[in-house]
């Protein structure tokens, strides 16, 4: 038997008015989905403990069968581990976003999704002019980099706020506040000077894109959480496919093998076709593949119902359909969103998610579609979204 988990990452929706009172896996087209729906087990499961951030590091560490109430110790600290960043005692990392401020604002979280080579020159300035033996900036993918103080024990204690959480208002009521939190507001005030006249952003001016003319700093964390390996917890041999380092991370601590597939992005641009066989040609030498699809997660944070629309049908077309004419072996699936995005707040909540089990042992058990009210009729409820993957796998 081969196993798949395919995580639809930030599909679950809230319900928009302007569309009819859809949410938009309703609205989508998805008929590879629904026929797996009307074949298998749907239903709710929290991937978010109460209390806990509904983050997808916190809801992905669910998804694959670990409870984050153990395991969680702070995003950045993960996505340290997809970059090959050591964090050494006395060091804290923090999330690093470039980031467009207009009037004050949170314009952009992303400064409009600016490309790695071009965010790369910009952590090299950030580098040259704010750097030195106790601060230290690492390009990562996009928009997302990190940040690693060496020193400054009490910044760990600042609250932060995410970015994707205040688009379109003011910052000054989001900056990071409490102990340790001046030394963090320096760097942010003083990156501005640093990245307003570099010529990538004049150039990005002058083509009309925005440019990145702010970090962003949140997700601190002090450790590495210490995993066991997904074989040893799960009995299985296992491989992941994810464009973003947070997905990598985990995948290395779990002792996942990581997947290079080439064209594999956060956003539509995405080679679906590449990212579905390359998972699942790697079940020739695993027992199981996971596959993290990030696009319908960051047309949510953009607000952008009809990109998640679209998103959502072509995971369903070139992914999903892929994943249930799989013939190499018998295949047991797991599809879910790992939070929700509403498109209509661009942010996480932590709120039940659907999720959907298919392949031999799973008997249907009435559902008709894969979305969120149809999961929810069903009237089953997995408390502990980690619980999911034993039920997979058992």
């Amino acid at each position: 038997m081969k196993y798949c988990i395919l995580i639809i990452d930030g599909a679950a929706d809230w319900p928009v008015k302007e569309q009819g009172g859809q949410t938009c896996l309703e609205a989508a087209l998805t008929p590879n989905l629904d026929k797996l729906a009307k074949k298998g087990i749907t239903g709710l499961t929290q991937t978010v403990p109460a209390g806990m951030e509904p983050s997808s590091a916190v809801a992905c560490m669910s998804v694959l069968g670990y409870d984050p109430q153990v395991y969680y110790r702070g995003r950045a600290a993960i996505e340290a581990v997809s970059m090959g960043v050591n964090i050494e005692e006395n060091e804290a990392i923090f999330r690093c976003n470039l980031v467009n401020v207009q009037d004050g604002r949170m314009n952009s979280y992303c400064s409009g999704h600016i490309s790695n080579e071009e965010a790369a020159k910009l952590i090299d300035a950030l580098n040259e002019s704010l750097g030195n033996e106790n601060v230290r900036f690492y390009p990562g993918v996009g928009y997302r980099h990190l940040l690693k103080l060496k020193g400054h024990d009490e910044v760990t204690q600042a609250i932060c706020t995410p970015a994707h959480d205040i688009t379109d208002k003011m910052i000054v009521d989001y900056l990071p506040n409490g102990k340790g939190s001046s030394f963090l507001r320096q760097l942010m005030q003083d990156s501005v000077a640093v990245l307003e006249n570099h010529k990538v952003n004049s150039d990005r001016r002058a083509w009309n894109e925005m440019p990145a003319n702010m970090i962003w700093l949140f997700w601190g964390s002090g450790r590495i959480p210490q995993m066991p390996p997904f074989r040893k917890v799960h009995g299985k041999s296992a491989a992941i496919t994810s464009a973003v380092d947070l997905l990598r991370g985990l995948g290395k601590m779990m002792d996942m093998d990581i997947l290079e597939i080439p064209g594999v992005t956060d956003k539509l641009d995405n080679d679906f076709i590449a990212q579905a066989s390359g998972g699942l040609k790697a079940l020739d030498n695993h027992d199981l593949v996971v596959i993290h699809v990030e696009a319908p997660d960051e047309a949510g944070h953009a607000g952008s119902f009809a990109d998640k629309v679209e998103a959502i049908e072509i995971i369903d077309r070139e992914v999903v359909g892929r994943i249930s004419s799989y013939s190499n072996d018998e295949l047991r699936v797991l599809v879910m969103p790992d939070h929700f995005t509403p498109v209509a707040i661009k942010t996480h909540v932590g709120e039940p998610v659907p999720f959907l089990l298919w392949g031999e042992g799973f008997d249907a058990n009435g559902a008709r579609r894969f979305t969120e009210a149809e999961a929810k009729r069903t009237g089953l409820f997995i408390e502990n979204g980690y619980n999911i993957v034993n039920m997979l796998v058992e």
